[in-house]
């Protein structure tokens, strides 16, 4: 089972070339974030031709995420337990079914939390904290998960092309990261990491400042997994070609493969 996440930065003006993305890499679930559109404006039909199911969670012009799965939805649950207040759609979570077993996946677009700190700031936090508690209590059922997405978070400095000058920014502030060793610390594995655990390998590379070109770069987009997933844990790669075509996402691909 092959499971990618992509935060496509509008998904009206990437639909041709995720769906060529899709023709090429034929992942079976893919988690998709910043689709920046209602429900009903999303281009479903663009999708569903290349024979995905589609689940969507979406806000105008902003956030939004959604689930693209080969697989049958079981159950589909839109936004993150733990505040009715909070309107934001940033989480979505399904079951699929599939021959071997059933999965759980989310598809997450944790807040970017600047300027920090600040009443965003804290938001960002206590998404997190709202986070670690759905994740302890799917761990709690033993079963085989995945949390992917956008998480606005460098874990550590070598997910960073310059730390010295990232050092107060959100994505990389103590607070945050501490945040994010805390879901490790619960059980999940860091998908990409656990492959391979040095060197630069980034998702994310800002439109401003030839970033892309400089090969100045972020890792913020993760794929989070479950033990009974990271048991199943084969392959984990940055596809780096979508970020170098032309109006690309400042996002690219990561896409892992489950021996489901």
């Amino acid at each position: 089972m092959r499971i990618a996440t992509w935060n496509v930065n509008s998904i009206k003006q990437r639909t041709d070339s995720a769906r060529t993305w899709l023709a090429e890499r034929k992942p079976d679930i893919v988690c998709l974030q910043e689709t920046k559109c209602v429900d009903d404006a999303f281009p479903r039909d663009a999708f569903e031709s290349l024979g995905y199911n589609v689940a969507v969670h979406g806000q105008k012009t902003f956030n939004g995420v959604a689930l693209l799965s080969r697989f049958p939805f079981d159950e589909v649950n839109n936004g993150l337990p733990g505040d009715d207040n909070d309107d934001h759609a940033r989480f979505i979570e399904a079951v699929v079914s599939t021959a071997q077993g059933a999965l759980r996946v989310a598809s997450i677009y944790l807040p970017n939390g600047n300027p920090a700190p600040g009443e965003k700031f804290d938001y960002k936090l206590a998404w997190m904290k709202r986070l670690a508690s759905r994740a302890a209590a799917l761990l709690e059922s033993e079963r085989a998960f995945a949390l992917a997405g956008d998480f606005n978070v460098c874990p550590t400095d070598e997910d960073v092309f310059d730390p010295v000058s990232m050092a107060a920014d959100a994505l990389c502030r103590p607070e945050s990261r501490a945040r994010f060793h805390a879901l490790l610390n619960l059980g999940l594995t860091d998908a990409l990491r656990a492959l391979h655990p040095e060197g630069h390998l980034y998702t994310y590379w800002d439109y401003q400042q030839r970033r892309w070109q400089n090969g100045e770069g972020l890792r913020i987009d993760h794929i989070m997994l479950s033990p009974q997933s990271a048991d199943r844990l084969a392959t984990c790669a940055v596809d780096k070609g979508p970020r170098g075509q032309d109006k690309a996402s400042d996002h690219t691909p990561v896409l892992c493969e489950l021996a489901f």
